[in-house]
């Protein structure tokens, strides 16, 4: 019966402290209301020939109501052409126990920026807001992703999500593949 209580203890003690402590860009309560964004997670980077891309995740509560920021951040020195958001597009996150968990856009049509720096490379940053289904958090917090879909408006396109990332754009070390389970107790 011991070990009964103690195999029990230690695997309360485990989920507890597997999750992430929140960091938050913003935490405001007011007579408005409440509002909660975690800081930017990179779960994707992508390096080749003069050209990069990187997905940026962001878990956000408005008054209790959980969405994603997705921001997608593409950079190289010829043209970049525009990805655009409508209320059709969707994400699509494969997880690791073979479910499929589906987040929508929210009904406004973005195609984002284009920004050019001072060292010649067009950056195109696109941004979308995507509303979690219900029954979805649970499923989200017990499995980690291994693909990422998103549907844009005009094509669709697949990104393989790592268990890690050494970032070449920061130096940080990132661990998208679990990013749901370590962050997502942030905005319940």
């Amino acid at each position: 019966m011991k070990k009964i209580i103690y195999l029990s203890l230690l695997i309360l003690t485990t989920c507890i402290y597997s999750q992430k402590p929140c960091e938050f860009t913003s935490n405001v309560k007011d007579s408005i209301g409440t509002y909660k964004s975690t800081t930017d997670y990179l779960v994707y980077e992508s390096n080749f020939a003069d050209k990069s891309n990187y997905i940026f995740l962001v878990l956000e509560s408005t008054n209790g109501s959980p969405t994603l920021n997705f921001n997608f951040i593409r950079k190289s020195k010829e043209f970049v052409n525009a990805k655009c958001f409508d209320k059709n597009s969707k994400l699509f996150f494969q997880l690791n126990n073979g479910k499929i968990i589906t987040l929508l856009a929210l009904d406004k049509e973005s195609c984002g920026n284009l920004i050019r720096d001072d060292k010649g490379y067009d950056n195109r940053v696109l941004i979308g807001t995507f509303m979690f289904i219900k029954g979805t958090f649970e499923e989200l917090k017990s499995s980690g992703v291994n693909m990422m879909r998103v549907r844009y408006i005009s094509e669709t396109e697949d990104y393989i999500i790592k268990k890690e990332i050494l970032s070449e754009l920061n130096g940080n070390q990132y661990q998208p593949e679990s990013f749901f389970m370590n962050y997502l107790h942030c905005i319940e």
